[in-house]
């Protein structure tokens, strides 16, 4: 990898990592101790975290939009302040009302500057070959839970949430908006002299509907899994002990399964990347349901595995399929529903679990299978794998 890529790979990886430990990964462990202060029940907050993702979702296509025709970087520079806006307002947050303010405009800065538009901006800088660019980024911000849950638990125990939620805000101002708006070059050139508001010509194709719902479902599991994933295996038969080790290894297990996408996987077309993710919750759920606790922790592997590959693969799917032109209006039009999706996922997973126990994991492996099917339907010029060899080989 050329030295200036680099510099963009490891740029976007810290402001990857800063920007989705301070919003996806907050409420896991502020919602209490926010409940607490504000004298309401933790499900109202996690509601608002909700919403955050509603909004993150319906701004995806416009934000891809932006980036396909101006580059990325004053996007994901902009993303920066409007999350230390939005970490300010919760860290003032005495009410309901204050508190679903905070978290829209944290949304507003998802929207903005999550994945998305990290590889909206890396599509537009260097097109095809942006793959390595993505994988690099993720693997990066992999860590993102690994670093940010323990910094905010410090932060929550030491100082206060709200004291917490203020230095994430400064960290956004004083780490993550220099580098996106300093380090990422500019792109090269406007990429079309028509009118920025005008919408491309984009129907949703059977392939685009099959991509969209393939990554709603994937990203549905992996939301209920990061909520659940304790009292999922308990209910398994897990021990408390169990669980919380195969907690841990969801982290090293995206990076790994990153490193093999990255030094393995790259010499075949992504789609078999994607196509395989998709299996690995379904393989997990089946050994812990045959051997129960003892199989926690391969479970807790085998799920982060299939996660993290099924990240880079939001990313590097559609370039492959579709090329890299309007590439980051389709990331948005396809990570819409999953966005949305997202949202739900946290409440209906904790009714199936409050009865079903163990066996919500049928549902949660019966939509890594759907997606996996509507994977193999995919078919387009990107079956020829890059290089050379066809997914029908491999």
């Amino acid at each position: 990898m050329p030295r200036s890529r680099i510099g963009v790979v490891l740029a976007l990886g810290t402001t990857q990592t800063l920007a989705w430990a301070s919003s996806y990964y907050l409420p896991a462990i502020l919602a209490l101790s926010i409940a607490e202060d504000l004298r309401v029940a933790p499900a109202w907050v996690f509601a608002a975290f909700s919403w955050a993702l509603v909004v993150s979702g319906l701004l995806g296509p416009r934000v891809g939009r932006i980036i396909d025709r101006y580059g990325g970087r004053k996007v994901l520079a902009l993303s920066n302040l409007i999350f230390a806006a939005g970490l300010a307002q919760l860290a003032l947050a005495q009410s309901l009302p204050v508190l679903w303010l905070a978290w829209t405009f944290i949304g507003i800065g998802m929207g903005f500057g999550l994945y998305d538009a990290a590889f909206a901006t890396l599509g537009r800088l260097y097109g095809d070959d942006a793959r390595s660019a993505i994988t690099g980024i993720t693997l990066m911000a992999g860590f993102a839970s690994t670093l940010g849950w323990p910094l905010t638990a410090w932060g929550n125990d030491v100082l206060g949430w709200q004291y917490t939620c203020l230095a994430w805000a400064l960290a956004h101002l004083i780490l993550g908006a220099p580098l996106n708006r300093w380090v990422l070059p500019r792109a090269p050139g406007v990429q079309s002299s028509g009118d920025p508001d005008e919408k491309p010509e984009m129907p949703m194709d059977r392939t685009m509907w099959l991509l969209a719902f393939a990554f709603a479902a994937g990203w549905v599991v992996s939301t209920a899994m990061a909520v659940h994933l304790p009292a999922l295996l308990q209910a398994a038969g897990a021990t408390n002990m169990q669980a919380i080790f195969a907690g841990t290894l969801i982290g090293p297990a995206q990076v790994g399964a990153r490193l093999v996408e990255a030094g393995f996987l790259t010499r075949y077309h992504p789609l078999l990347s994607a196509r395989l993710s998709t299996l690995m919750h379904p393989l997990g759920a089946v050994l812990l349901a045959i051997w129960g606790g003892p199989m926690a922790a391969v479970f807790a592997s085998l799920h982060g595995a299939g996660n993290g590959i099924l990240t880079i693969a939001r990313g590097t799917v559609p370039l492959a399929v579709f090329g890299p032109k309007d590439y980051g209006y389709r990331l948005g039009l396809l990570g819409a529903p999953a966005r949305i999706s997202q949202a739900a996922a946290p409440l209906a997973f904790g009714l199936l679990i409050e009865r079903y126990g163990a066996g919500a994991l049928v549902v949660s492996s019966g939509l890594c299978l759907s997606a996996a099917a509507a994977l193999l339907l995919v078919a387009s010029k990107a079956d020829v794998g890059c290089r050379g060899h066809r997914l029908d080989q491999t």
